[in-house]
C-alpha cells in the first residue's frame, strides 16, 4: 500500500503573533515535523497543503502576508508536492485526489489502495473536512492527533477551550472516518 503524509495548513497565522492563533500550534508543529522527518528518511511521499484566502474580507492567510507562509518546521523541500486551496476540504477544487493517485500509480499496488496520514491545522475545520472527504473517496486515513491543533471557539455564549474542541473532533473522526493515533504510535509502527 502506498502511504503519503498529508500536512494541512501549518501556516504562520496560526502561531503566536499571527492573525488567528490556535491553542498549542507549536507542539502540534513539532510532532508534524517529527513525522515529516521520518517520511523523508524512508522516501515516502509527502504532500503539503497551503490555504490561501484571497478575498477582500479575508481575516487571515492573505496572499503576500507573512501569515500565509508555511511554518519553517514543516516547509516543503524542492520536489515535494504543494497543493494550494481556498476551501476547508483540501480535495475541493484542488486536484489533490489526482496527485495522490498519481503517487500510488508508480507501485505494483492497485491505485485505490492509498493510505493517508494526516496532520495539520485546524482540527475543527480543514483537518476534519479533509479527513471526511478522504474517507468518502476511499482512502484509508490515519490522523496523528498530537500533530493537529484547534482554536478556542464560542457557541451559544459559551467559550469552548481549544483542547476540548480538538478532543471532540478527534473523537468524532476516530473509528468512523480514520484511525486516530499519536505520533509516537505512528513512528513505532
Amino acid at each position: 500500500m502506498t502511504r503519503a503524509l498529508l500536512i494541512i495548513d501549518i501556516q504562520q497565522d496560526y502561531f503566536a503573533g499571527g492573525r488567528h492563533p490556535l491553542v498549542g500550534p507549536e507542539e502540534a508543529a513539532a510532532q508534524a515535523s517529527r513525522l515529516l522527518s521520518a517520511w523523508r528518511e524512508r522516501g515516502e511521499p509527502v504532500v503539503h497543503v497551503q490555504h490561501i484566502w484571497d478575498a477582500p474580507d479575508a481575516a487571515f492567510f492573505r496572499p503576500g502576508t507573512p501569515g500565509v507562509e508555511i511554518h519553517p518546521s514543516v516547509a516543503p523541500l524542492p520536489g515535494e508536492v504543494l497543493v494550494t486551496k481556498e476551501n476547508p476540504n483540501s480535495f475541493l477544487e484542488t486536484g489533490l485526489d489526482g496527485r495522490l493517485r498519481a503517487l500510488a500509480a508508480g507501485t505494483d499496488e492497485p491505485v485505490e489502495l492509498v493510505e493517508l496520514v494526516v496532520v495539520g491545522m485546524m482540527s475543527s475545520m480543514c483537518v476534519d473536512a479533509t479527513v471526511r472527504a478522504a474517507s468518502d473517496l476511499g482512502y484509508t486515513v490515519t490522523v496523528a492527533h498530537d500533530a493537529c491543533a484547534a482554536p478556542d471557539l464560542e457557541f451559544g455564549g459559551a467559550l469552548v477551550p481549544g483542547a476540548q474542541v480538538h478532543a471532540a473532533f478527534m473523537a468524532a473522526l476516530d473509528g468512523s472516518y480514520a484511525a486516530v493515533v499519536s505520533t509516537e504510535e505512528l513512528l513505532a509502527g
